[in-house]
């Protein structure tokens, strides 16, 4: 077991969002943006961002390394574009009063098309549809849920033609 794979997980956490290289086995040399690092296999997941390119993920394996040197402490704008890599295109996050806006609006559509609605939950986020669905934040058809089956799909279904016609 080498020193890498020694530390603890607090000690990893040091250098997540860093700019970093990595001197593994065969003097081979990576650099790159420590997205995280796995806490069972010591493994670095570095990530890269070559110019006119969308980014790249590296994995060195824990066993692998032999040193890590931290060359950059990342500003937020690098830690919210790392947080991005992993997230889905859709997952990004609202603000309170854009969700609120986003529940409002749903909200209204679904009254319009004669759609029994009612806000539910201790700060009414939540959406109940006809007492059988309900639709969590950020009110997209992957937030639904209910035990029809039926009512779920046709639920889904015409939220995302609503999505898409905002869009």
């Amino acid at each position: 077991m080498n020193d890498w794979q020694r530390k603890s997980p607090l000690d990893w956490e040091a250098y997540l969002n860093k700019l970093v290289k990595v001197v593994a086995v065969e003097k081979h040399e990576y650099e790159g943006w420590v997205l995280t690092v796995d806490p069972v296999s010591a493994t670095i997941v570095l990530a890269t961002f070559p110019e006119n390119e969308k980014g790249s993920i590296s994995f060195i394996m824990g066993h692998a390394v032999q040193e890590v040197e931290i060359l950059q402490e990342g500003d937020s704008d690098m830690k919210q574009r790392l947080a991005r890599i992993l997230a889905p295109e859709e997952s990004q996050a609202y603000s309170p009063e854009e969700l609120e806006k986003r529940k409002n609006a749903l909200k209204a559509w679904l009254e319009t098309n004669h759609i029994p609605v009612g806000e539910q939950g201790e700060l009414g986020r939540t959406l109940s549809v006809a007492g059988v669905l309900t639709i969590e934040p950020p009110y997209g058809p992957e937030q639904c849920s209910s035990t029809n089956e039926i009512i779920l799909s046709r639920v889904q279904g015409l939220l995302q033609g609503y999505l898409d016609q905002q869009r």
